[in-house]
Parts: C-alpha cells; sequence; structure tokens
C-alpha cells in the first residue's frame, strides 16, 4: 500500500508518473534525434551500422547534395509559394464569410448557416469535385488547390462563434459614428479577433504546406508539384535499395533524405512562435458559448 508523506503527497504514484513521462519523451525524442544525426552522417557509416545516435564523423554532404539539386529547390519554393498565397486566401474568405454569418439581419443566415454544417459532415467528394475543377478550368494550376479549400468548414464555424460574441454595444456605438460594416470590420472586430485569426492562420499554414494529395490530382506538370511530393519521391521510391537513391538525374544518399525531412519541418518550426502566445488563447476563444 503507498504511502504518504507528511505533506500529504502520494511519492510512489508520483515517481511512476514521472517514470511514464520520461518514456514518452524518449519515444517521441529519440526518432527526431536519429533523423537529425543521420542528416550529418556519411553513407557508409550509415550502410554499416544502420541505427545509431551519435555518428563518427559528420558531413554535410547530404545537404549539399539538396541545395545543388535544381528539382529540390523548385519543389521548395513551390510549397511557399502555395502556402503563402493559399493562407492567404484561406484566411481573408473565411474571416469575411465568418463575419456575415455572424450577423443576425443577413437574410437566409440560418439556411447558409445550415450549409456550412451540412458540408461539415458530408463532402461533395473525390471525383465531383475533381469536374468543377476541371470545368472551371483550374487544373494544372494553383488556383485548384486554392479555391478547392479554401473554407474550411470547422473553422468557420468556430470563428463565426467567436464574431457572435462579441458585444452588440461595440457595433451599436460604431454605427452611430457613422462606420459601416467594412469599417467595423477592419478597425473594431479584426483587432478583437488577433487570437482567433493567429490560430487558424497556422492551422491553414500547416495544411497548405503539407500539401500532398491535391497536388497529385489537380497538377500534372511535375515542375508545380510542391515538397511534400517531391519529399514522397525521395522517400519511397526505391526504398528497398539499400544504396543512393537517383531521382531526376540527381543521387541521393540517406543523409540526403533525412535532410530533406529537416529542411521540410523547419519553416513551420520557424514560425510557430510568431503564433504561440496567441495559440493557446485562440484554442478556446470561439469554443465556448456564453
Amino acid at each position: 500500500m503507498a504511502k504518504y508523506n507528511p505533506q500529504g503527497r502520494n511519492v510512489v504514484l508520483e515517481i511512476m508518473v514521472y517514470g511514464l513521462l520520461i518514456i514518452g519523451v524518449i519515444i517521441i525524442i529519440l526518432p527526431i534525434l536519429y533523423v537529425v544525426m543521420t542528416s550529418f552522417a556519411t553513407e557508409k557509416e550509415y550502410l554499416t551500422h544502420r541505427f545509431f545516435i551519435f555518428p563518427h564523423e559528420f558531413t554535410l554532404e547530404g545537404y549539399r547534395y539538396l541545395l545543388q539539386n535544381e528539382s529540390f529547390l523548385r519543389a521548395f519554393w513551390n510549397a511557399v509559394e502555395i502556402t503563402v498565397v493559399g493562407t492567404f486566401i484561406n484566411i481573408i474568405l473565411t474571416t469575411l464569410m465568418a463575419y456575415g454569418l455572424s450577423k443576425k439581419f443577413i437574410k437566409g443566415r440560418a439556411f447558409l448557416n445550415f450549409i456550412v454544417v451540412f458540408t461539415l459532415i458530408f463532402s461533395g467528394g473525390m471525383i465531383p469535385t475533381y469536374l468543377v475543377v476541371n470545368s472551371l478550368g483550374l487544373l494544372n494550376t494553383y488556383g485548384a488547390l486554392w479555391f478547392s479549400t479554401a473554407i474550411a468548414p470547422f473553422n468557420l464555424i468556430v470563428m463565426r462563434s467567436f464574431f457572435t460574441r462579441l458585444p452588440d454595444e461595440l457595433f451599436d456605438s460604431a454605427r452611430i459614428d457613422g462606420a459601416g460594416e467594412w469599417r467595423i470590420l477592419f478597425t473594431i472586430v479584426l483587432p478583437l479577433s488577433k487570437p482567433v485569426i493567429a490560430t487558424f492562420t497556422l492551422f491553414y499554414m500547416v495544411y497548405n504546406w503539407n500539401t500532398y494529395f491535391h497536388a497529385i490530382l489537380y497538377l500534372n506538370d511535375n515542375n508545380k508539384w510542391p515538397l511534400q511530393v517531391f519529399l514522397k519521391l525521395m522517400l519511397v521510391k526505391g526504398d528497398a535499395d539499400l544504396g543512393q537513391q537517383e531521382i531526376q538525374g540527381v543521387n541521393f544518399t540517406h543523409s540526403a533524405r533525412m535532410a530533406a525531412i529537416l529542411i521540410t519541418a523547419i519553416p513551420l518550426l520557424c514560425v510557430y512562435p510568431f503564433f504561440q502566445k496567441h495559440f493557446y488563447k485562440g484554442m478556446l476563444l470561439g469554443s465556448i458559448k456564453d
């Protein structure tokens, strides 16, 4: 039976909890550490030992492979373009629609809200969406990626709920002073909505940066493929081979493949700290209704 110390703390239980937490941290950190260290290891050491934490000889050969490969650099900048423009479109359209649906005087508001909830439960499907994209002439363009997923229903519902919770007195005072809806939106609503906008901006950025399925579905030109598609080709194509992998004329060693994984993750890791102060608050705002 567990004994309690004079302060009333269950020492045995605390030891078990901390032990499980330490094991969990090791399970999470070990694969990350392996990827990082393998990116700096030589191909000979990888083929000899396969699994190691610290390589005996550090090299930047894997990173040089990537930085000298035009296909990788082009895929990286494609991903940047898709993410920046796509996130801008996502957050603008989501904010405008959420603000409109939060106004009780909008005619047909209940029906539109029902449509949004309906699309959250039932989607049009891959083939109908592809046919619509093709009929609009967006096939093999980035517009297919941006506009086919321009508004996420869940994000829209949460943001609409946040706008609904804003005090009506703010809007009434602004209207008395002669402010229109656009001025109210930009001078009152948006400054008060920084946490929720920052949160969904981060969500959209992660989604656009990691886009893969829609890219191979709508983009036929290999030169327009984003980084995730290129990364998949590096990691999966010829995976049974133990030696160097060749993609589009350049040999990629295992260290280069691990380096590509790190480079793919670094942009989001660099952006997250700028949104962190708003992220936790934004996760709760709009999800609780008074």
